[in-house]
């Protein structure tokens, strides 16, 4: 079962490294926490790094953090990405 997460605040820890599963072009831009681990889902094309973008501001916002904080470590060109908090 998925839940919609607004609130990721106590993911919000210093090298904290947190891996999700981005679907561009959905119909509107959420975060998910199921069984499989996170999921984005963003309304931009993935063309350009703009779902990266994207994703990186919807996942601040979730975390309360600033989005300069959050670095894209591995998946630039993938579904699959990490991004660590810094």
């Amino acid at each position: 079962m998925l839940q919609v997460m607004s609130d990721l605040s106590h993911l919000a820890l210093p090298g904290a490294e947190i891996a999700l599963r981005v679907t561009p072009k959905a119909s509107r831009n959420e975060i998910r926490a199921g069984e499989d681990g996170l999921r984005a889902y963003v309304t931009v094309v993935p063309e350009g790094g703009k779902a990266n973008r994207e994703v990186q501001k919807l996942l601040a916002k979730a975390l309360g953090v600033a989005k300069t904080r959050l670095t894209l470590i591995r998946g630039e060109t993938a579904r699959d990405k990490v991004f660590r908090l810094d």
